[in-house]
């Protein structure tokens, strides 16, 4: 068996021409899911990069791993204790390590593990290959190692080659010489200049006038990533650099089932299009970042190509991303580890039985704010524990079939389904809260993020010295500054 998993880095799926999108982003992506199944409602459990990665890996919950966030105790695996043994529960029960007890040769390409000094991300690895710019790299330094382990291995049986390519994620540094491929294309019709001018007045990281977090200061060698977004001219930059990077990501893609095409190898090659989360591109305000517990960043593509299996088919149902590891581990043959949290849909994939997936997917967020989130048929029930400086009600409240976009929150008008998306909250977290005392622990990891002060890219500690207050001020914004200083008085 010969298994492809393309993993590229904020990927939005509502950004790619077989999930609807209206540029042409996504044509060899396109021609994959043609030839397999297009899941359109998988998450993560757990955002952004970290987190997720770890929760795909693992098959765990981030409130199991106790990894949620990207700095701090929340960065870090819990410490196993007394129960390890020569080799911790990771290296045992990581969906790699079924794969090479499955008699795979599985190989990595991706810098990641570095990046985020997460030593999970390689457990169950007989090859690592680090592209070595801490996921800064552009797709032009990932591809020859692709393409020379491919033509070194791939003619061979039983291999499993995950690739990394982060093109889409910020900054957006797909090479000038590439071209500007939707210069003509049309915007995205629901961001309006009312929508966009009401976007310059708020407050906040990765708002519409800070994109670069506390200011709009910009990089010059990334011409394609904007400092803020204040009109039409700004928003085009900021999409068409985006979009140009899935469009690069896409390219690489087409070069691999060329090649696999040419060596008669791609019909029995099974290829996964996935993410580790998508981008907040002015939804919640937020732009060129992956910041929140909501539809747009927790919301990843799925599409699964497997010899054999449905074709050009779509599946509704909800899912998380850790769902994959017990469904490759049945696809193949194989028990599912029992510390996993994901269940199997490998029935849907074999016989395009039915889909039921899961009645309700809870989101996490512990990087930029402090947010879990519900998602249950067409709503989105979003809890804020700490607001990273957007200063985003306790909770809110979205029907993402009239409004994917996250425009209008009916919490106010809706008290009903808040009351309903809490307790779902409530009765998960009970539940994961049992998990975890029967396993010897007892802290909620969201809850030690907020007691060292916040989540590691908004915190207690750093909003002083960022000098953000006075720039509030001098940018018309200033009314913001006592709310913060009510909602963080550790910051002052």
């Amino acid at each position: 068996m010969r298994i492809l998993y393309v993993d590229i880095d904020s990927l939005r799926p509502d950004h790619l021409g077989c999930y609807g999108y209206h540029r042409n982003t996504s044509p060899h992506i396109d021609a994959i899911a043609e030839g397999g199944v297009r899941l359109t409602n998988v998450y993560t459990p757990d955002a952004p990069c970290l987190p997720s990665r770890t929760a795909f890996y693992t098959g765990r919950f981030g409130i199991m791993t106790g990894v949620v966030g990207h700095g701090g105790t929340a960065a870090d695996l819990r410490v196993q204790g007394r129960s390890r043994g020569f080799r911790d529960w990771v290296e045992l029960q990581s969906l790699p390590s079924l794969l090479q007890r499955s008699g795979l040769h599985t190989a990595q390409i991706s810098p990641f593990g570095q990046r985020h000094a997460a030593r999970q991300f390689y457990a169950g690895f007989n090859e690592i290959h680090n592209t070595g710019e801490g996921g800064m790299e552009s797709a032009e330094t990932v591809q020859p190692v692709v393409m020379k382990w491919l033509d070194d291995n791939a003619r061979r049986d039983n291999w499993y080659l995950h690739v990394n390519y982060w093109d889409p994620h910020t900054p957006y540094r797909v090479p000038a010489e590439f071209g500007e491929p939707f210069a003509d294309d049309p915007l995205p019709e629901w961001i309006t200049d009312e929508v966009l001018q009401r976007h310059v007045a708020m407050p906040g990281p990765h708002t519409a006038l800070d994109i670069a977090m506390y200011d709009d200061k910009e990089n010059a060698r990334y011409p394609r990533q904007p400092g803020k977004v204040t009109d039409r001219a700004s928003l085009r930059r900021l999409f068409d650099g985006y979009d140009t990077g899935v469009r690069y990501a896409d390219a690489m893609v087409g070069q691999i089932v060329e090649f696999l095409k040419a060596n008669g190898l791609y019909e029995d090659t099974a290829i996964i299009i996935s993410a580790d989360h998508g981008e907040n591109l002015g939804e919640l305000g937020i732009y060129a970042e992956h910041g929140t517990a909501d539809h747009i960043t927790c919301r990843v593509p799925m599409i699964v190509k497997w010899p054999g299996l449905a074709k050009g088919e779509a599946r509704d149902a909800l899912h998380y991303n850790l769902d994959w590891a017990p469904t490759l581990a049945e696809l193949l043959g194989r028990k599912s580890e029992s510390r996993w949290d994901g269940k199997s849909y490998a029935l849907t994939l074999k016989s395009g039985a039915a889909d039921a997936g899961r009645d309700e997917l809870i989101l996490s967020q512990c990087a930029h704010v402090c947010q879990r989130s519900v998602r249950w048929g067409d709503w989105l029930y979003v809890r804020t524990y700490h607001d990273g400086y957007h200063l985003f009600p306790k909770e809110m409240l979205f029907n993402l079939k009239n409004d994917p976009h996250e425009q209008h929150d009916l919490a106010p008008s809706r008290p009903d389904l808040c009351r309903e998306g809490l307790m779902r909250l409530s009765e998960w977290h009970d539940a994961r809260m049992m998990d975890l005392a029967s396993l010897g622990y007892a802290t909620d990891p969201l809850w030690t993020v907020i007691e060292e002060g916040g989540p590691f890219h908004a915190n207690d500690q750093s909003l002083a010295r960022t000098g953000y207050c006075e720039r509030l001020e001098a940018t018309g914004r200033g009314w913001a500054v006592e709310e913060y200083r009510k909602r963080h008085p550790r910051a002052f």
